[in-house]
């Protein structure tokens, strides 16, 4: 946890900023008087440090209270001749990091001391994670499951720098779509920053949505400065600015977006998503066709595919290195009844 003092947008100004894995997440508050900002900060501070030494504390002596109850189940060996290990033989220290299908964890083995890292997997998540099948080499686990060919949508504007205006639509009405179906189930998304103490609603997703259109048709942020405390007040008071080669109804879409007053932003009122879906600028758009997946994607899936797998020389271990035939049932000593194939289940 991270606290930050500053005068802007608003004097006796503090910003909350945390880690939550990879993502930084930060939060502005403003308060009366410089000391009542100190009052605040001081504990909030204080929190912050009895919480992790609370967490400290617990993984000390708790050892399994970061496994998910997992509790009497046990480990493979990994050579037969050494005795087989489970749970109960190390000390759960540290939470390194968590992923879809587990977690890794900073482990003590009791018995020699010596520091590990110890993956967990849950069977039952990677089941429901579409497992299509796995199977083992020599000494390899393998997992087949589905890929999913479009890759991030950053990953391709990074490279392209700016996307057309069809293609723009295209994202964007799948975007438009996706926030209607939350908003549906009163859900906010909200994936930015508030940087005013005053209430939100489902109109704070138009402002990043508008956001996130402008950078895929101008090429840029629509506020950008290094200085924290200038981007505030840019984001706050400037005027935006568009290239004069974006078209009259982009320009409306995005101006719409992007005012700075909630209630009147576009999307902002009772009909919330419908007001977008009706601007000209998606005129053309089947929005139940979207819903249903039924648009194709501006770029080829068989194109991307083959973009992607243009090298593979180095995917597949050498001939030396491990044989990649399967192993049969007899041929199992350390992971029995390993294979698995998704078809059985259906």
């Amino acid at each position: 946890c991270q606290l930050m003092k500053t005068e802007r947008p608003k004097p006796n100004t503090f910003i909350i900023r945390c880690l939550q894995w990879t993502t930084v997440i930060e939060r502005t508050f403003h308060v009366d008087t410089p000391e009542e900002r100190e009052e605040w900060t001081e504990a909030i501070q204080a929190v912050a440090d009895r919480l992790q030494r609370q967490e400290e504390e617990r993984m000390n002596c708790s050892p399994t209270s970061q496994i998910d109850n997992i509790g009497e189940e046990e480990m493979d060996a990994s050579t037969t001749h050494h005795k087989r290990k489970t749970m109960n033989d190390f000390d759960y220290l540290k939470l390194l990091g968590k992923g879809t299908f587990g977690k890794v964890i900073l482990v003590r083995e009791k018995a020699s001391g010596k520091y590990y890292a110890m993956k967990i997997l849950k069977k039952e998540v990677i089941i429901a994670k579409s497992l299509k099948y796995s199977f083992q080499t020599k000494d390899r686990l393998c997992f087949v499951m589905e890929y999913v060919n479009g890759g991030e949508l950053f990953f391709h504007l990074s490279r392209e720098r700016v996307f057309s205006e069809d293609r723009t639509r295209f994202y964007g009405a799948e975007i438009v779509s996706a926030l209607d179906y939350l908003h549906s189930g009163k859900i906010v998304y909200r994936d930015l920053k508030v940087l005013e103490d005053n209430d939100y609603g489902r109109a704070v997703d138009w402002w990043g949505l508008g956001v996130v259109m402008y950078e895929m048709m101008c090429g840029r942020l629509p506020f950008y400065n290094q200085d924290h405390e200038k981007l505030f007040e840019l984001i706050l008071m400037e005027d935006i600015k568009f290239p004069r080669t974006l078209s009259s109804d982009a320009k409306s879409l995005l101006s719409g977006l992007l005012i700075k007053d909630p209630n009147k932003r576009l999307g902002g009122g009772p009909d919330d998503a419908k007001e977008i879906m009706r601007h000209s600028f998606f005129s053309g758009v089947n929005w139940q066709d979207v819903y249903d997946k039924k648009i194709v994607p501006i770029v080829c899936s068989r194109e991307l595919i083959l973009r992607t797998v243009s090298d593979h020389s180095c995917l597949l271990p050498t001939d030396d290195e491990d044989g990649m035939d399967c192993m049969d049932n007899e041929r199992r000593p350390h992971f029995p009844q390993f294979s698995y194939s998704a078809s059985g289940r259906e």
